[in-house]
């Protein structure tokens, strides 16, 4: 059974070599009446022969595009370059039919060190809507313009930007037989890839702390799976769980005190809480079936889980304190893998469309559920932290490729690797 679950991991992770780290991002789909936004390249106050490493406007125009809510106007139609208020003339803007206008500057600030002015404007109101000044370096420049992307987001939208968070995802690469697959994290544009940890056995499960600081994750590295917690900057690792059988889908509780999982250390593959100080289990789910996939409900009080305990794969929900399941869907007859949006309106899962694997978000209150996605295997969905978008997993060209989708289904985009197999996406959270 052990070697028969290793076969069928590897058969699902492996893929051709990996030429290149980084994430391409393309939108295939963006929403109606997307807002018109100009972002002027940010003006270099310092020495020409020394140039930032980093093009922070570009960026920022960047980030806003990738969100499908917003039109940026390319630099080779702009009319003028502004970088003060001094210098903008609104005309040139309201003839280009631009709504909004970033500019900005960037000035040395001792060695190695930078600051960054930026302002927004309100175009046809001829008024600036916000302006700051950040000091930061070289290494903190990409984040930096990611954090004015997600200030203008919210200013624009009144819904807070997620541009300065990460994902981590799990690549594959080599052959079946000289497999090797790690599990990378990036910014969430896909650039400044990292590699947390890589093996020659399957990873898979990937799950943020609720800091941002930390990765649970199942590995087989030696031979049987078992759960890990690893610190994302040091690299420091703790095996938490190596119990014979399934070690499994580790969610951590909204505090980050507790960590859920899937374990048939005592039979039948059950829901399981650990607190993580005192590393003692619970028990929470004792059924014949097969329980897996827990997560929590954003105010920690309940679990959503996949049980087959009806005859076939559906969502149920639990309170942490005990008590008996609740059915959550009904609708087609498979859904599996759940989790809460950040504000626990909505669930987001897999759902089965006649053949078809797809992504689906259902609204808990009204009970109704949305397919957003068209692809034959869409799995993995995760919330972005503000609950704007959804990524996940699927295939294109014959590979595996990460996407993201809006929770309303209207803006799409995909991000790809160069070559090799890319899966279990899960955005972070906010950094604490």
């Amino acid at each position: 059974m052990k070697q028969l679950l290793r076969i069928l991991f590897l058969s699902l992770l492996l893929g051709a070599s990996l030429a290149r780290a980084e994430l391409v991002i393309e939108i295939t789909e963006g929403a109606e009446g997307a807002l018109p936004i100009a972002v002027v390249p940010f003006r270099w106050k310092g020495d020409p022969a020394s140039p930032p490493p980093q093009k922070v406007g570009r960026i920022i125009a960047a980030d806003l595009h990738r969100s499908g809510y917003f039109k940026t106007l390319p630099e080779s139609e702009m009319l003028a370059f502004p970088s003060t208020t001094a210098e903008v003339d609104f005309r040139d803007w309201r003839a280009l039919k631009q709504d909004n206008l970033v500019i900005g500057e960037i000035s040395p600030n001792g060695p190695g060190g930078y600051t960054v002015n930026f302002k927004l404007f309100d175009v046809y109101q001829g008024e600036q809507l916000m302006g700051y000044s950040f000091a930061t370096t070289a290494r903190d420049l990409r984040a930096i313009a990611h954090h004015i992307a997600d200030l203008v987001y919210e200013t624009l939208t009144g819904t807070p930007g997620a541009f300065a968070t990460r994902i981590a995802y799990v690549v594959s690469e080599g052959t079946i037989d000289k497999p090797r697959i790690s599990l990378r994290i990036a910014d969430s544009d896909g650039y400044n890839s990292q590699v947390i940890v890589s093996s020659t056995e399957p990873i898979m499960s990937p799950a943020w702390s609720p800091d941002g600081r930390k990765l649970a994750y199942v590995s087989f590295e030696n031979g049987r799976p078992a759960i890990w917690i690893q610190e994302v900057f040091t690299g420091k690792r703790e095996k938490i769980t190596h119990f014979k059988g399934i070690n499994g889908a580790p969610a951590w509780s909204p505090d980050g005190r507790f960590l859920a999982m899937t374990l048939s250390k005592d039979g039948d593959p059950d829901i399981y809480i650990m607190d993580l100080t005192r590393r003692k289990l619970r028990r929470l789910v004792r059924h014949w079936a097969i329980d897996t996939e827990p997560s929590w409900s954003p105010d920690g009080q309940n679990i959503v889980f996949t049980s087959d305990r009806g005859g076939s794969p559906q969502i149920y929900r639990i309170p942490v304190s005990g008590g008996g399941a609740t059915r959550i869907t009904y609708e087609n007859g498979y859904n599996a893998r759940a989790s809460y949006s950040p504000d626990g309106k909505l669930l987001t899962f897999i759902t089965r469309v006649g053949s078809q694997y797809r992504i689906a978000v259902m609204d808990l209150k009204r009970g109704s559920m949305t397919v957003l996605t068209d692809g034959r295997l869409d799995e993995s969905p995760s919330f972005a932290p503000n609950g704007s978008m959804i990524i996940y997993a699927t295939r294109y060209r014959g590979k595996g490729v990460l996407s993201a989708v809006s929770t309303d289904g209207r803006v799409k985009q995909r991000l790809a690797l160069q070559s090799g197999d890319v899966r279990d996406p899960v955005w972070s959270p906010y950094y604490k």
